[in-house]
Protein backbone atom coordinates (compact mmCIF):
# COMPACT_ATOMS: atom_id res chain seq x y z
CA UNK A 1 0.00 0.00 0.00
CA UNK A 2 0.96 3.50 -0.91
CA UNK A 3 0.17 6.41 1.54
CA UNK A 4 -0.72 9.51 -0.56
CA UNK A 5 -3.29 11.23 1.52
CA UNK A 6 -3.37 10.91 5.91
CA UNK A 7 -6.28 8.98 5.77
CA UNK A 8 -4.74 5.87 4.47
CA UNK A 9 -1.53 6.04 6.72
CA UNK A 10 -0.62 3.33 9.54
CA UNK A 11 -2.00 4.39 12.65
CA UNK A 12 0.13 5.20 15.33
CA UNK A 13 1.81 2.13 17.22
CA UNK A 14 1.74 0.38 14.13
CA UNK A 15 4.40 -1.94 12.76
CA UNK A 16 4.61 -1.63 8.60
CA UNK A 17 7.41 -2.93 6.67
CA UNK A 18 9.21 -1.31 4.09
CA UNK A 19 11.58 -1.89 1.46
CA UNK A 20 15.35 -0.84 2.89
CA UNK A 21 15.31 1.90 -0.29
CA UNK A 22 12.38 3.84 1.07
CA UNK A 23 14.76 5.10 3.63
CA UNK A 24 15.93 7.25 1.56
CA UNK A 25 12.46 8.61 0.66
CA UNK A 26 11.99 9.39 4.63
CA UNK A 27 15.00 11.36 4.81
CA UNK A 28 13.54 13.04 1.57
CA UNK A 29 10.50 13.86 3.50
CA UNK A 30 12.22 15.47 6.42
CA UNK A 31 14.39 18.18 4.25
CA UNK A 32 10.95 18.76 2.53
CA UNK A 33 8.94 19.73 5.41
CA UNK A 34 12.65 22.18 6.37
CA UNK A 35 14.52 19.90 8.63
CA UNK A 36 18.34 19.53 8.65
CA UNK A 37 18.64 15.76 8.41
CA UNK A 38 22.03 14.51 10.58
CA UNK A 39 23.02 10.84 9.46
CA UNK A 40 25.94 8.42 10.68
CA UNK A 41 28.29 7.90 8.27
CA UNK A 42 32.40 6.69 7.96
CA UNK A 43 34.80 9.28 8.67
CA UNK A 44 37.95 9.45 10.15
CA UNK A 45 37.98 6.01 10.83
CA UNK A 46 34.96 5.97 12.51
CA UNK A 47 31.32 6.08 12.55
CA UNK A 48 30.11 9.81 13.18
CA UNK A 49 27.10 11.69 12.82
CA UNK A 50 27.15 13.95 10.05
CA UNK A 51 24.33 16.29 7.93
CA UNK A 52 23.53 15.02 4.68
CA UNK A 53 20.82 15.29 2.08
CA UNK A 54 19.93 11.30 1.53
CA UNK A 55 21.04 7.97 3.13
CA UNK A 56 23.84 7.38 0.79
CA UNK A 57 26.58 7.45 2.89
CA UNK A 58 25.37 5.50 5.47
CA UNK A 59 28.36 2.58 6.81
CA UNK A 60 26.19 -0.17 4.81
CA UNK A 61 28.46 -3.22 5.32
CA UNK A 62 30.57 -2.06 7.96
CA UNK A 63 30.76 -2.81 11.95
CA UNK A 64 32.87 -1.23 14.64
CA UNK A 65 35.41 -3.57 16.73
CA UNK A 66 35.18 -2.00 20.16
CA UNK A 67 37.42 -2.95 23.35
CA UNK A 68 38.83 -0.55 26.26
CA UNK A 69 41.08 1.82 24.40
CA UNK A 70 40.34 0.32 21.14
CA UNK A 71 37.67 1.29 17.86
CA UNK A 72 38.02 -0.32 14.97
CA UNK A 73 36.13 -0.28 11.33
CA UNK A 74 35.98 -3.44 8.98
CA UNK A 75 34.26 -5.11 6.47
CA UNK A 76 31.25 -7.08 8.33
CA UNK A 77 30.82 -9.04 4.87
CA UNK A 78 26.95 -8.03 4.88
CA UNK A 79 24.68 -5.64 3.70
CA UNK A 80 23.52 -4.11 7.06
CA UNK A 81 22.29 -0.66 7.43
CA UNK A 82 22.66 -0.42 11.01
CA UNK A 83 25.14 -3.24 11.88
CA UNK A 84 27.55 -0.53 13.80
CA UNK A 85 27.08 -0.31 17.11
CA UNK A 86 27.44 3.84 18.47
CA UNK A 87 30.42 6.12 17.80
CA UNK A 88 31.89 9.08 19.65
CA UNK A 89 29.14 11.01 18.68
CA UNK A 90 25.77 11.42 20.02
CA UNK A 91 22.88 13.16 19.95
CA UNK A 92 23.86 15.71 22.83
CA UNK A 93 25.75 17.50 20.34
CA UNK A 94 22.91 19.01 18.79
CA UNK A 95 20.52 19.76 21.99
CA UNK A 96 23.70 20.92 24.30
CA UNK A 97 26.34 22.13 21.85
CA UNK A 98 30.01 22.19 22.68
CA UNK A 99 30.12 26.03 22.62
CA UNK A 100 27.33 28.08 22.38
CA UNK A 101 26.86 31.88 23.19
CA UNK A 102 24.79 32.84 26.34
CA UNK A 103 25.35 36.59 25.93
CA UNK A 104 26.68 39.17 24.20
CA UNK A 105 27.53 43.17 24.23
CA UNK A 106 28.58 45.43 22.04
CA UNK A 107 30.20 49.04 22.50
CA UNK A 108 28.39 51.60 21.26
CA UNK A 109 29.08 55.66 21.88
CA UNK A 110 31.01 54.38 25.00
CA UNK A 111 28.23 52.98 26.38
CA UNK A 112 27.78 48.93 26.70
CA UNK A 113 24.43 46.94 25.74
CA UNK A 114 24.22 43.26 26.74
CA UNK A 115 21.39 40.68 25.51
CA UNK A 116 20.88 37.07 25.67
CA UNK A 117 20.63 35.46 21.76
CA UNK A 118 16.60 34.48 21.28
CA UNK A 119 16.49 31.09 22.04
CA UNK A 120 16.18 29.84 18.50
CA UNK A 121 17.01 26.40 16.81
CA UNK A 122 15.99 25.03 13.56
CA UNK A 123 14.06 21.88 12.49
CA UNK A 124 16.98 18.81 13.46
CA UNK A 125 16.13 14.74 12.71
CA UNK A 126 18.52 12.60 13.83
CA UNK A 127 18.50 8.93 11.68
CA UNK A 128 20.03 5.67 13.86
CA UNK A 129 19.50 6.66 17.30
CA UNK A 130 20.18 3.54 19.51
CA UNK A 131 18.49 2.51 22.73
CA UNK A 132 21.16 3.42 25.16
CA UNK A 133 20.99 7.44 23.36
CA UNK A 134 17.28 7.47 23.25
CA UNK A 135 17.42 7.06 27.56
CA UNK A 136 20.54 9.82 27.40
CA UNK A 137 18.35 12.23 26.00
CA UNK A 138 15.80 11.09 28.41
CA UNK A 139 18.30 12.03 31.20
CA UNK A 140 19.59 15.39 29.57
CA UNK A 141 15.43 16.16 29.33
CA UNK A 142 15.46 15.92 33.77
CA UNK A 143 18.91 18.05 33.57
CA UNK A 144 18.05 20.77 31.79
CA UNK A 145 13.88 20.82 31.46
CA UNK A 146 12.49 19.10 34.91
CA UNK A 147 14.56 20.77 37.53
CA UNK A 148 14.01 24.60 38.86
CA UNK A 149 15.23 26.67 36.05
CA UNK A 150 14.90 25.69 32.52
CA UNK A 151 17.39 25.75 29.88
CA UNK A 152 15.66 28.21 27.07
CA UNK A 153 18.04 27.11 24.40
CA UNK A 154 18.08 23.29 24.94
CA UNK A 155 14.03 23.60 25.62
CA UNK A 156 13.95 25.13 21.83
CA UNK A 157 16.23 22.59 20.50
CA UNK A 158 14.41 19.49 21.70
CA UNK A 159 11.15 20.76 20.81
CA UNK A 160 12.54 20.98 16.77
CA UNK A 161 14.16 17.96 17.32
CA UNK A 162 12.88 14.45 15.25
CA UNK A 163 14.27 10.96 16.08
CA UNK A 164 14.70 8.38 13.52
CA UNK A 165 15.61 5.02 16.11
CA UNK A 166 17.28 1.98 15.43
CA UNK A 167 16.54 -1.77 17.46
CA UNK A 168 20.00 -2.91 17.67
CA UNK A 169 21.05 -6.30 16.38
CA UNK A 170 24.79 -6.63 17.03
CA UNK A 171 26.70 -5.86 20.33
CA UNK A 172 30.23 -4.79 20.69
CA UNK A 173 32.22 -5.92 23.51
CA UNK A 174 31.58 -2.44 25.54
CA UNK A 175 28.05 -2.56 25.07
CA UNK A 176 26.57 -2.95 28.67
CA UNK A 177 23.08 -1.64 27.88
CA UNK A 178 20.89 -4.69 29.00
CA UNK A 179 22.77 -4.07 32.68
CA UNK A 180 21.42 -0.85 32.80
CA UNK A 181 17.85 -1.75 31.02
CA UNK A 182 18.36 0.89 27.95
CA UNK A 183 18.90 -1.56 25.21
CA UNK A 184 19.51 -3.15 23.21
CA UNK A 185 15.29 -2.74 21.96
CA UNK A 186 14.31 1.00 22.29
CA UNK A 187 11.90 1.74 24.72
CA UNK A 188 9.61 4.59 23.07
CA UNK A 189 10.82 8.65 22.46
CA UNK A 190 11.35 8.27 18.84
CA UNK A 191 9.35 9.42 15.98
CA UNK A 192 10.26 6.09 13.92
CA UNK A 193 11.51 2.95 15.50
CA UNK A 194 13.54 0.79 12.56
CA UNK A 195 14.36 -2.95 12.69
CA UNK A 196 16.68 -4.29 10.34
CA UNK A 197 15.87 -7.97 8.82
CA UNK A 198 17.66 -9.42 5.38
CA UNK A 199 15.87 -7.17 2.95
CA UNK A 200 13.75 -5.02 4.60
CA UNK A 201 12.92 -2.74 7.56
CA UNK A 202 10.18 -3.14 9.51
CA UNK A 203 8.70 0.38 11.30
CA UNK A 204 7.01 1.35 14.34
CA UNK A 205 5.52 4.57 14.49
CA UNK A 206 5.86 6.78 17.26
CA UNK A 207 4.42 9.76 16.21
CA UNK A 208 1.80 11.55 13.91
CA UNK A 209 4.86 13.03 12.26
CA UNK A 210 6.94 9.29 12.15
CA UNK A 211 2.98 8.45 10.54
CA UNK A 212 3.15 11.25 7.93
CA UNK A 213 7.29 10.65 6.56
CA UNK A 214 5.71 7.41 5.79
CA UNK A 215 3.62 9.12 2.89
CA UNK A 216 6.05 9.00 0.18
CA UNK A 217 7.03 5.29 1.10
CA UNK A 218 5.41 1.55 0.05
CA UNK A 219 4.69 0.48 3.22
CA UNK A 220 2.57 -2.78 4.41
CA UNK A 221 1.51 -3.70 7.31
CA UNK A 222 3.23 -6.41 9.05
CA UNK A 223 1.67 -10.06 9.67
CA UNK A 224 1.86 -11.36 13.11
CA UNK A 225 4.99 -13.72 12.16
CA UNK A 226 6.91 -10.33 10.73
CA UNK A 227 6.03 -8.65 14.10
CA UNK A 228 6.97 -11.55 15.65
CA UNK A 229 10.66 -11.65 14.18
CA UNK A 230 11.06 -7.86 14.69
CA UNK A 231 10.87 -8.11 17.95
CA UNK A 232 12.83 -11.47 18.03
CA UNK A 233 15.72 -8.76 17.01
CA UNK A 234 16.67 -7.24 20.49
CA UNK A 235 15.09 -9.81 22.82
CA UNK A 236 17.64 -12.50 21.44
CA UNK A 237 20.64 -9.63 21.23
CA UNK A 238 19.02 -9.13 25.16
CA UNK A 239 19.48 -13.29 25.43
CA UNK A 240 23.08 -13.33 24.26
CA UNK A 241 24.19 -10.42 25.80
CA UNK A 242 23.24 -11.96 29.37
CA UNK A 243 25.33 -14.82 28.71
CA UNK A 244 28.32 -12.71 28.36
CA UNK A 245 28.53 -13.19 24.21
CA UNK A 246 28.42 -10.61 22.03
CA UNK A 247 27.99 -10.36 18.20
CA UNK A 248 24.60 -10.44 15.96
CA UNK A 249 21.86 -11.07 17.50
CA UNK A 250 21.21 -14.48 14.39
CA UNK A 251 23.90 -16.31 16.33
CA UNK A 252 27.19 -15.16 14.46
CA UNK A 253 29.48 -15.06 17.35
CA UNK A 254 32.70 -12.34 17.94
CA UNK A 255 35.29 -13.46 19.93
CA UNK A 256 35.60 -10.27 22.34
CA UNK A 257 33.10 -11.23 25.38
CA UNK A 258 30.75 -9.18 26.58
CA UNK A 259 30.59 -6.92 29.66
CA UNK A 260 27.78 -6.15 32.31
CA UNK A 261 27.27 -4.50 35.30
CA UNK A 262 25.52 -5.31 38.50
CA UNK A 263 23.53 -2.26 39.59
CA UNK A 264 21.87 -4.09 42.68
CA UNK A 265 22.46 -1.51 45.58
CA UNK A 266 25.47 0.51 43.31
CA UNK A 267 24.22 3.69 44.97
CA UNK A 268 25.38 2.63 48.50
CA UNK A 269 28.12 0.44 47.36
CA UNK A 270 29.91 3.22 45.58
CA UNK A 271 28.87 6.15 48.69
CA UNK A 272 29.83 4.14 51.24
CA UNK A 273 33.60 2.90 49.87
CA UNK A 274 35.06 6.62 49.19
CA UNK A 275 37.96 5.58 50.95
CA UNK A 276 38.81 2.32 49.04
CA UNK A 277 42.24 1.34 47.83
CA UNK A 278 40.55 0.65 44.11
CA UNK A 279 40.85 4.58 43.66
CA UNK A 280 44.41 4.98 44.28
CA UNK A 281 44.70 1.74 41.89
CA UNK A 282 42.84 3.61 39.13
CA UNK A 283 44.08 6.93 39.68
CA UNK A 284 47.73 5.29 38.61
CA UNK A 285 46.21 4.33 35.17
CA UNK A 286 44.03 7.60 34.84
CA UNK A 287 45.13 10.44 32.58
CA UNK A 288 42.56 12.92 33.80
CA UNK A 289 42.26 13.69 29.64
CA UNK A 290 38.56 14.00 30.09
CA UNK A 291 38.07 11.77 26.89
CA UNK A 292 35.61 9.62 29.36
CA UNK A 293 33.31 12.64 29.55
CA UNK A 294 33.29 14.25 26.34
CA UNK A 295 32.20 10.94 25.03
CA UNK A 296 29.36 10.42 27.11
CA UNK A 297 26.01 10.66 25.93
CA UNK A 298 24.92 12.31 29.61
CA UNK A 299 27.24 14.39 31.25
CA UNK A 300 26.44 18.07 31.27
CA UNK A 301 29.45 19.83 32.83
CA UNK A 302 29.71 23.14 31.10
CA UNK A 303 32.62 25.88 31.64
CA UNK A 304 31.37 29.70 30.94
CA UNK A 305 34.27 31.72 29.24
CA UNK A 306 33.80 35.58 28.49
CA UNK A 307 35.87 36.11 25.23
CA UNK A 308 36.04 39.62 23.62
CA UNK A 309 37.68 40.60 20.18
CA UNK A 310 40.53 42.70 19.65
CA UNK A 311 38.45 46.48 19.65
CA UNK A 312 37.77 45.42 22.65
CA UNK A 313 34.29 46.80 21.29
CA UNK A 314 32.64 43.37 21.04
CA UNK A 315 32.76 40.84 23.96
CA UNK A 316 30.34 37.57 23.99
CA UNK A 317 30.37 34.90 27.17
CA UNK A 318 30.09 31.28 25.89
CA UNK A 319 29.02 28.29 27.60
CA UNK A 320 31.69 25.11 26.46
CA UNK A 321 31.52 21.47 27.68
CA UNK A 322 33.25 20.85 31.27
CA UNK A 323 34.62 18.31 32.67
CA UNK A 324 35.52 16.88 36.20
CA UNK A 325 38.67 15.72 35.23
CA UNK A 326 39.82 19.18 34.79
CA UNK A 327 41.41 21.27 38.01
CA UNK A 328 39.35 23.84 37.08
CA UNK A 329 36.05 22.08 37.22
CA UNK A 330 36.67 21.82 41.69
CA UNK A 331 38.34 25.51 41.59
CA UNK A 332 36.67 27.97 44.29
CA UNK A 333 38.40 30.83 45.90
CA UNK A 334 40.46 28.90 48.05
CA UNK A 335 42.06 26.58 45.04
CA UNK A 336 41.09 23.50 43.54
CA UNK A 337 38.97 21.49 45.56
CA UNK A 338 39.74 18.04 43.75
CA UNK A 339 43.76 18.55 43.14
CA UNK A 340 44.38 14.66 42.67
CA UNK A 341 43.55 12.27 40.03
CA UNK A 342 42.15 9.93 42.57
CA UNK A 343 39.62 12.38 43.57
CA UNK A 344 38.77 13.20 40.12
CA UNK A 345 37.85 9.59 38.84
CA UNK A 346 36.21 9.39 42.20
CA UNK A 347 34.20 12.37 41.48
CA UNK A 348 33.15 11.24 38.06
CA UNK A 349 32.50 7.41 38.63
CA UNK A 350 30.49 8.04 42.31
CA UNK A 351 28.15 10.64 40.53
CA UNK A 352 27.46 8.93 37.34
CA UNK A 353 26.46 5.63 39.36
CA UNK A 354 25.19 6.84 42.49
CA UNK A 355 24.93 10.09 43.54
CA UNK A 356 22.96 10.73 40.36
CA UNK A 357 20.46 8.41 41.36
CA UNK A 358 19.83 11.48 44.59
CA UNK A 359 19.95 14.28 41.74
CA UNK A 360 17.87 13.35 38.95
CA UNK A 361 15.71 9.71 40.32
CA UNK A 362 17.67 8.16 38.02
CA UNK A 363 21.30 6.49 37.31
CA UNK A 364 23.72 8.83 34.55
CA UNK A 365 24.77 5.73 33.19
CA UNK A 366 23.46 4.19 30.15
CA UNK A 367 25.47 1.10 29.47
CA UNK A 368 26.57 2.43 25.83
CA UNK A 369 30.60 1.85 26.64
CA UNK A 370 32.17 5.12 24.88
CA UNK A 371 33.99 5.81 28.11
CA UNK A 372 35.59 2.80 28.17
CA UNK A 373 36.35 2.45 23.86
CA UNK A 374 37.75 5.70 23.94
CA UNK A 375 39.54 6.13 27.34
CA UNK A 376 43.60 5.92 25.86
CA UNK A 377 44.22 3.60 28.48
CA UNK A 378 41.30 1.36 28.43
CA UNK A 379 40.30 2.20 31.91
CA UNK A 380 36.58 0.10 32.45
CA UNK A 381 34.25 1.38 34.44
CA UNK A 382 31.94 -2.21 35.07
CA UNK A 383 35.42 -3.69 36.46
CA UNK A 384 36.16 -1.05 38.89
CA UNK A 385 32.86 -1.20 40.30
CA UNK A 386 33.34 -4.84 40.31
CA UNK A 387 36.37 -4.13 41.96
CA UNK A 388 35.14 -2.16 44.70
CA UNK A 389 31.96 -4.85 45.61
CA UNK A 390 34.67 -7.85 45.40
CA UNK A 391 36.78 -6.41 47.85
CA UNK A 392 35.02 -4.06 50.14
CA UNK A 393 35.57 -4.45 53.89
Amino acid sequence: MSGNSSYNLPAVGALVRIAKEDLGRIVSALRERGYRTILPKVADGAVVYEEADDAQSLPVGWIDQQEGGSYRLKPSGRDGWFDYVVGPHSVKRYLFPPVETILQGNRVDGKWKFETPDAQAELTAVIGVRGCDLHAIAIQDRVFLEGPYVDAAYQARREKLALIAVNCRRAAATCFCHSMETGPAVGGNFDLALTELEDEFVVEIGTNLGRELLSGCRWSACSDEETTAARQVPDRLRQKMEQGRRGFADGEEEASPGRSIDTDGIRDLLVNNLEHRRWDDVAQRCLSCANCTLVCPTCFCASVDDVADLTGDHVQRERTWGSCFTAEHSYMNSGVVRNTTRSRYRQWLVHKLATWIDQFETSGCVGCGRCITWCPVGIDLTAEVAAIRETQP
